[in-house]
């Protein structure tokens, strides 16, 4: 069994519920399959998964013998769990004409991990827009995202920590490493989800948070990127945004993945984008 997080326990082992339109599977349509956070056990296909709408991830089938259904002690509701590991999923329901199986399993996304894929185009690139954990919140739910990774880049120090890095002195911006599949989603796309869930005119902030490790900047991975980028800032600049947004080439930079406990960090702790809140502005 999988060490668990408190979060992850409280819901998986004593059958809490995570908040609804916060969990990183819900709007989640990436082919693949979803496992069990604790055992790793297969448990849906990403052919089941549809949109209910409920703010949890909704399925219609399981794939066969994963899924074991227990009534709730007051007979009012069905459980499911893991059949491997028993770990808590969420409920099933059913006579709720939402697809024609006529069956809908609303499973926590922090009971789940997912397994996509071989992705025949994956492209990378990297974005700092402030505290990297608002960031990696937004992009960890982008169509097409296959992974987000949370870290430091642009400073003088080699394998910097987050105590160093918060001491402005190293130079490193907090950012976040998308790998992505170039054939579901384009790198203008992320461009534009990043200036609409950041303030691109603050200098080296971000809401309350202050330094130049929190700039907003964009770490270009070829010619190609900075182009878009550019002219995404030329849109904003033409709509009255003041955008102070650098362009620096990633190219003879490493990207220092941070601590373990910042990667998915609202996703282990329940917790929501204190400074970054979507803006549509394209």
């Amino acid at each position: 069994m999988k060490k668990l997080t408190p979060f992850e326990e409280w819901v998986i082992v004593n059958k809490g519920t995570e908040r609804p339109n916060t969990g990183k599977y819900n709007l989640h349509s990436e082919p693949g399959t979803y496992t069990c956070k604790r055992c790793d056990a297969p448990l849906y296909k990403s052919d089941h998964k549809f949109e209910s709408s409920c703010g949890w991830p909704s399925f219609d089938d399981e794939i066969p013998g994963a899924v074991e259904r227990v009534p709730d002690a007051d007979g009012q509701r069905v459980e499911i769990l893991c059949s491997n590991c028993g770990g808590h999923l969420g409920h099933v329901f059913e006579g709720e004409q939402l697809t024609p199986k006529n069956v809908r399993h609303c499973v926590n996304s922090v009971s789940m991990n997912f397994e996509g894929n071989e992705v025949k185009n994956p492209k990378t690139a990297i974005f700092a827009s402030g505290c990297f954990w608002g960031t990696q919140f937004y992009f960890l739910r982008w169509k097409g995202v296959i992974s987000c990774d949370v870290g430091y880049i642009g400073g003088t120090v080699d394998n910097p920590t987050y105590k160093e890095v918060c001491t402005g002195q190293t130079g490193h911006a907090e950012a976040v490493k998308v790998v992505y599949d170039s054939d579901r989603v384009s790198f203008e796309s992320l461009t534009k989800l990043f200036f609409e869930t950041h303030d691109p005119s603050q200098v080296d902030r971000q809401g309350p948070d202050i330094g130049t490790q929190y700039r907003s900047e964009i770490f270009y991975m070829d010619e190609k990127q900075r182009e878009e980028a550019i002219l995404l800032i030329a849109q904003l600049k033409a709509k009255g945004y003041e955008v102070v947004t650098k362009l620096t080439p990633a190219e003879n930079l490493t990207f220092w993945k941070a601590e373990d406990y910042h990667q998915d960090y609202y996703e282990k702790t329940a917790g929501l984008p204190y400074c970054h809140i979507y803006k549509k502005k394209f």
